[in-house]
């Protein structure tokens, strides 16, 4: 791939960028939920939301009926996080991702 740390892999970049703010986001709205109601008018909390409500979606379908709602956010952060640890492996075996030392380095 190129020299360029940020540029030559951007591909790499902000697949995981995404994928970690919106693990941290459903972090967020979980701890925030015991604090706010579902429809409360604060601009963070509706920003957490808007955030996260895809991964929280995805957690409801996903996991068995007895999950709680409110351990959803949770759930949704630990398959994020799951996936960005995979994509990241993957990226690294393919070339695609940035290594911290140079290939063929002892």
């Amino acid at each position: 791939m190129e020299s360029n740390f940020i540029l030559g892999y951007l591909p790499f970049w902000v697949v995981t960028y995404f994928l970690a703010l919106t693990a941290w986001g459903c972090l967020g709205r979980f701890m925030m939920q015991f604090f706010m109601t579902p429809t409360n008018s604060n601009y963070i909390w509706r920003g957490f939301q808007m955030l996260t409500n895809w991964a929280v979606w995805t957690a409801e379908r996903l996991v068995p009926s007895y999950v709680s709602p409110p351990f959803l956010p949770l759930v949704a952060a630990f398959w994020l996080f799951a996936v960005r640890m995979i994509f990241g492996l993957v990226m690294v075996g393919l070339g695609y991702a940035p290594r911290i030392s140079p290939p063929g380095a002892g």
